[in-house]
């Protein structure tokens, strides 16, 4: 609230100028990052406040938006507060998420003035903005997804297989997050994921759980490895027959069905077989094994012979996971739940189906206006409750000490029809009348 006030210039008249809106807090999708790290330095994360306005009609500037980069991958979804409910799906580099808005700036004193209130001694108050609580889930953008049991030789293989430094080490152990390589070929990149190993029950969070399973649910192929030489690393499952044949269906049975209890979708993908560590056993056994493993899975899947620790197989395995990246991408086959459309405040869709430009198609977003209804309710003699968001809001907006900014208040509480409602249920002036936590006296005798 503000009058001009100058030399030898006499009732100068209001110039309070509007105050600026609240920052939003954005979440930006940046292809460079591969994990949600970076966000757990902090618990609470807030945009900047708008700018109050100044006297000479000046006024106020923006809060500066917070962004914060995610990695390709993440799926935002809101738990808790004034946001809760809503969700959001970033896999494109450069797509942006709103995911809390800051809130309205008040307006100046010069923008109440009238006819009749020449020199208006209030002003309009901002509001607060959206507060909620935020749970981002991270799952891989890669085309290929490599499984297996522990110690099946995914992470050497990776290792080979693309410039990836994935730990590798000649006792058995389990990796215990996801890596990622790039495997280059003559028309192009394709993203190979390293899946930590999964065990039996893995899709009811068994050993390190489902976690990683959903990690393959954006994957177009996967790579299913299997040991080839099982009974030498103890990898044989409980109760499975004897033979080396029998030990590998067994594995490949039991992930396939950890796969699939997980999500169905992902029983759907296309599928290479690659019987790894060659090397461990003569070349006539692992022959004998190839024939007998690809009589038994059919002739719809391939199934390659690989060693990582000699090289044995790994061109043979790459030409043929870079030519079914390619034909599926050809055929527009996308992920299983790659997003088409709009959600929320950005476009989705897959980075590999085309030009970014493509899928960003022009939309607009319409967001749900306030609700105008409100409810009057009649407390005990002499006291009223009147709810409803836009009466609320109205409220909120004002010094309630103002004897000025109660009229304004009671004047537009006139042509909402929340007076009339009043006197309907028995309002005399002065009663008291209760929005939200505020405690208001209006005196409607008569309209003004």
């Amino acid at each position: 609230m503000s009058f001009r006030r100058e030399a030898h210039v006499a009732r100068g008249g209001p110039d309070g100028g509007d105050g600026g809106r609240g920052g939003d807090v954005v979440l930006v999708c940046d292809a460079s990052l591969r994990d949600l790290r970076a966000l757990r330095r902090r618990s609470q994360y807030r945009a900047g406040a708008g700018v109050p306005g100044r006297g000479a009609q000046r006024h106020g500037a923006n809060g500066e938006q917070l962004l914060l980069a995610v990695p390709p991958g993440t799926e935002v979804t809101a738990t808790a507060g004034e946001i809760e409910g809503r969700s959001w799906d970033l896999v494109l580099d450069g797509q942006r998420a709103v995911v809390a808005r800051g809130g309205a700036g008040g307006r100046g004193n010069k923008r109440f003035t009238t006819p009749k209130r020449q020199a208006p001694q209030f002003a309009e108050q901002g509001l607060a903005g959206e507060e909620g609580e935020l749970e981002l889930a991270l799952k891989l953008l890669a085309d290929v997804g490599l499984v297996g049991l522990p110690n099946a030789g995914k992470s050497s293989l990776l290792a080979r297989l693309t410039r990836a430094t994935p730990k590798v080490a000649a006792y058995p152990f389990t990796t215990l997050e996801p890596n990622l390589g790039v495997l280059e070929g003559e028309d192009g990149q394709i993203v190979l994921a390293d899946i930590p190993g999964l065990i039996e029950g893995a899709s009811d969070g068994a050993g390190l759980g489902d976690e990683f399973l959903a990690h393959i649910e954006r994957t177009s192929l996967l790579v299913h490895v299997i040991d080839l030489a099982p009974e030498l690393a103890g990898d044989r499952p409980s109760g499975a027959a004897d033979g080396p044949i029998e030990s590998m269906a067994a594995n490949y049975g039991l992930i396939e069905r950890e796969l699939a209890l997980h999500d169905r979708r992902l029983a759907e993908l296309p599928r290479v077989i690659a019987l790894s560590k060659a090397d461990l056993v003569d070349d006539v056994t692992a022959r004998a094994a190839l024939a007998a493993f690809a009589a038994r899975i059919g002739p719809d899947i391939p199934v390659l012979l690989t060693s990582s620790a000699t090289g044995a197989g790994l061109p043979a395995l790459a030409t043929e996971l870079l030519a079914r990246v390619r034909s599926a991408a050809g055929k527009g086959a996308g992920r299983p739940d790659s997003p088409s459309g709009s959600v929320g405040d950005g476009a989705q869709g897959d980075p590999r189906d085309g030009s970014q430009e493509a899928l960003l198609p022009e939309h607009m977003v319409f967001r749900p206006g306030l609700q105008a209804g409100y409810e009057v309710t009649r407390l005990d003699a002499g006291a009223f409750a009147v709810t409803g968001p836009a009466v609320a809001r109205l409220v909120e907006r004002f010094d309630l000490e103002n004897p000025e900014a109660l009229a304004y208040i009671e004047a537009r509480m006139r042509r909402l029809g929340v007076l009339g409602s009043l006197q309907a249920k028995g309002f005399s002036p002065g009663d008291e009348v209760r929005v939200g936590d505020a405690a208001l006296a209006l005196f409607a005798s008569r309209p003004r």
